[in-house]
């Protein structure tokens, strides 16, 4: 592997006491938060489930590889060809050893977890699904695990069911059980939920599935930020999640398969890279990974996935979940002081992750993101790219706070003074 290029001068070694992060540290690695909004008040960046800020280390690394090492991997001889190569295949032991798959045959580069779904949905139906055969999702799932499942529906009549969620929002494991006939092919669901924070059973939904004989996909959008993924142990036969919820660029992601499994998956594009040999005759495709990979990848954006996690492995994923629990446990206490305040999801805050979503009276969830941002607090507003949870909660949005590594209690603080000063508005 070359790691030739210069280090920056960021705070990479950080301070770790008594399993505590050193919060001022991190945060000095990324200036943004010291932003002033509107020129009058300091960032309060509370949307990290949409997408985090990226640290000093990670956008240098970037810069300098296009300064110094920019060519195209794997389709030269050339000196800088073969560094950015080094780099590109460096960044997928990566993210192997990043989420303990067996090979990195089985990690594939994407777009976000966007792409791997639809490459899942896809390249699965074509190979493994026929008319009738059934797909089972929940209630709680972004459109990114709904939506591909329904073209594919459309295209090859595929089933797809739905479990319900139970009220406080976790996954009604005894219908789940219900949902499974001779003709299901697949269980795809959410590790964390981005609206409610439900941390999913994961390893009990796999085993189900595969008591079952079917096979199960992990949406790790939400959960790869946040904690120690390791696919091995959950015994999923997928696994999906963005660069750029992980502190790294965007417009990278990964989907993980068991190798036995992709091999019997047809490509999902065709053009350079995924073939093997082409004629107008007939054409072969490329061994694993680069069968999935067709074009020209993001290399750079690959490079600055590598240091994204490196910088987490660093400061110690479970160093991070730990604080971020206590965050989420202190906001979900201050935010029950607010009068009218309607919070959704897990009760309990050892089974929720990240996110909280709420409403506040009759105040709607716009008004409400809207006038927190004029006080310099970013928050997001909206169904979440979740609608049918919407429907199944009776609003139409929420209110979602999200936090990340760099976050403070201050900053919840900060949070709850202001809802309260929007509410007196109302």
């Amino acid at each position: 592997m070359v790691y030739w290029i210069k280090n920056s001068n960021f705070a990479f070694q950080l301070q770790i006491k008594m399993n505590n992060i050193d919060i001022e540290a991190i945060r000095r690695d990324f200036p943004i938060l010291s932003r002033k909004i509107y020129d009058k008040y300091p960032l309060v960046y509370f949307d990290n489930g949409a997408t985090t800020q990226k640290p000093l280390c990670v956008l240098d690394a970037m810069r300098e590889e296009y300064l110094n090492v920019n060519a195209n991997v794997h389709r030269g001889v050339h000196y800088l060809s073969q560094q950015a190569t080094d780099l590109h295949e460096a960044a997928r032991e990566c993210v192997r050893a990043f989420i303990n798959a067996e090979s990195t045959n089985e990690v594939i580069f994407t777009r976000g977890t966007t792409e791997s779904m639809n490459l899942l949905a896809s390249s699965f139906t074509d190979g493994f699904m026929h008319e009738g055969d059934e797909v089972i999702v929940s209630e709680m799932e972004h459109h990114s695990n709904i939506v591909p499942w329904q073209l594919m529906r459309t295209r090859k009549g595929i089933v797809v069911k739905v479990i319900p969620i139970t009220d406080d929002g976790q996954i009604d494991i005894e219908e789940y059980k219900r949902l499974f006939t001779d003709r299901t092919r697949l269980v795809s669901v959410t590790h964390v939920s981005n609206v409610l924070g439900t941390v999913n059973p994961v390893k009990e939904i796999v085993n189900i599935a595969h008591e079952h004989g079917v096979l199960c996909a992990i949406d790790g959008a939400q959960s790869a930020p946040h904690m120690k993924i390791n696919v091995q142990d959950i015994g999923c036969d997928f696994y999906a999640f963005s660069g750029h919820k992980m502190y790294g660029p965007t417009g990278i992601g990964v989907l993980y398969g068991r190798e036995q499994l992709l091999d019997k998956m047809p490509p999902y594009q065709g053009g350079g890279e995924m073939i093997g040999t082409v004629s107008f005759e007939q054409t072969t495709w490329a061994d694993l990974p680069f069968k999935f990979e067709a074009g020209t990848p993001d290399y750079v954006a690959t490079h600055g996935l590598a240091k994204a996690i490196d910088y987490m492995n660093g400061i110690g994923i479970e160093n991070i979940e730990t604080h971020e629990r206590e965050l989420t446990r202190y906001a979900l206490e201050r935010l029950q002081e607010i009068e009218g305040v309607r919070i959704f999801g897990p009760t309990d805050a050892n089974k929720r992750d990240a996110v909280i979503s709420f409403l506040v009276g009759k105040i709607h969830h716009l008004d409400m993101g809207t006038l927190l941002d004029r006080l310099g607090i970013a928050v997001r507003t909206g169904h979440h790219c979740a609608e049918p949870l919407m429907h199944r909660l009776g609003i139409q949005g929420t209110v979602r706070v999200s936090f990340a590594m760099y976050n403070t209690k201050e900053e919840i603080d900060t949070l709850v003074n202001g809802i309260q000063r929007v509410s007196q508005m109302f």
